[in-house]
């Protein structure tokens, strides 16, 4: 039984032996004649030893006769998309708060209802004030006075006055013209747009300094997109977005405005602002929307992901040279393009011929050889 032990651990051993000379072999690493071979530096023992020594250049190459499948490097033309969700807003730089300069009370709301559209120059409301009465009475006084004693300083004192608490030009002319003074004082729409907040109703009595409505200009909009944080980066690149929004058969174009300089903690996501017109008044606040971004049309020098192998914190490729059979190591620096490529940055141009497959047993080969 010992001997028959014996026995089989001897064959497993031949058998083990003559399963690494084939693979020595199927490496090319056996003497057939169709093996791979490294050109190495040759000492030159006949160099004058009284002279300084010269190195000789040798170029170091892998010959590799077996079946090795080979990539050519391309230039190829690319863009990144991408697709990200958000809602549209108010333009915040489009909205006008009617603030009242002075206290009164309501005589006469003209507008009663909140998402009234209103133009630049409409009546809003008209209101009493005791001290817009008296700057009026003022005034009226100093247009008198000066008739008869020209006070053109004291005149234009009184006029300022009637300004800055927000009379309009037209009554004030009036005044001049009349010699006339209204009990009341109607407040106009400093400019077109949608009442989307309204502090005040018939009868209500306010405060300087209180809002009384707020009107928002929707001709143009923002689509606030939401980012999540991987894609930042690559959205520094992204220019034209486009916005589609159900229910509307119309793609719209978007400018990029302002990345927002925060993040959602909740969501971990960051907000884009684009700019949209909406010129055809199709749009709203609130409309959830589909956003579209493109990159423009990039060339790049590519090489798949399998032509190169990484050393030493360093990317090589394996280059065919000008010799059948034979390739030689280079140095080159990628970065990733996508899933199947890398962007060649340096090392090689287009039309290089580079090893596709094969690359673990040259690099093997190469050490082995002190190629690198």
């Amino acid at each position: 039984m010992l001997h028959l032990r014996r026995q089989i651990i001897m064959l497993c051993l031949i058998s083990v032996s003559t399963l690494h000379a084939q693979m020595k072999c199927e490496a090319g690493k056996c003497s057939t004649g169709k093996e791979m071979s490294v050109k190495v530096p040759v000492k030159d023992d006949s160099v004058n030893t009284t002279e300084e020594k010269q190195k000789r250049e040798h170029k170091l190459t892998i010959e590799q006769l077996f079946n090795v499948r080979t990539v050519t490097v391309k230039k190829t033309v690319s863009s990144h998309k991408q697709t990200n969700y958000g809602y549209i807003v108010e333009d915040e730089s489009l909205k006008t708060d009617v603030t009242a300069w002075y206290s009164g009370f309501v005589e006469k709301l003209y507008i009663d209802r909140l998402y009234t559209i209103v133009h630049k120059g409409d009546a809003l409301v008209k209101v009493y004030s005791p001290e817009v009465y008296k700057a009026k009475q003022d005034y009226l006084n100093s247009i008198k006075f000066n008739f008869k004693y020209p006070s053109s300083a004291m005149l234009k004192s009184a006029k300022i006055k009637l300004e800055l608490l927000g009379v309009s030009r037209k009554e004030i002319e009036h005044i001049r013209q009349t010699n006339k003074v209204k009990r009341f004082t109607t407040i106009f729409a400093p400019a077109s747009g949608w009442i989307f907040e309204k502090d005040i109703n018939q009868g209500s009595a306010f405060k300087t300094g209180k809002k009384l409505f707020e009107i928002v200009s929707l001709k143009k909009l923002w689509v606030e997109v939401k980012l999540y944080q991987n894609e930042l980066e690559k959205i520094q690149t992204l220019d034209d977005f486009s916005v589609k929004v159900k229910g509307i058969n119309k793609i719209y174009k978007a400018k990029k405005s302002l990345l927002y300089p925060m993040l959602d903690p909740k969501e971990a996501t960051a907000t884009l602002r684009l700019t949209i017109d909406n010129s055809d008044k199709l749009l709203k606040p609130g409309m959830y929307v589909k956003v579209s971004a493109s990159t423009d049309d990039n060339a790049h020098l590519v090489i798949p992901r399998t032509a190169a192998i990484r050393k030493n914190g360093n990317w090589y490729a394996f280059l065919s040279t000008e010799f059948k059979g034979e390739y030689e190591p280079v140095k080159i620096k990628l970065k990733p393009l996508d899933n199947s490529y890398f962007e060649l940055l340096s090392g090689l141009n287009e039309g290089d011929t580079v090893v596709n497959n094969a690359l673990f047993m040259m690099d093997s080969d190469a050490q082995i050889n002190g190629i690198y």
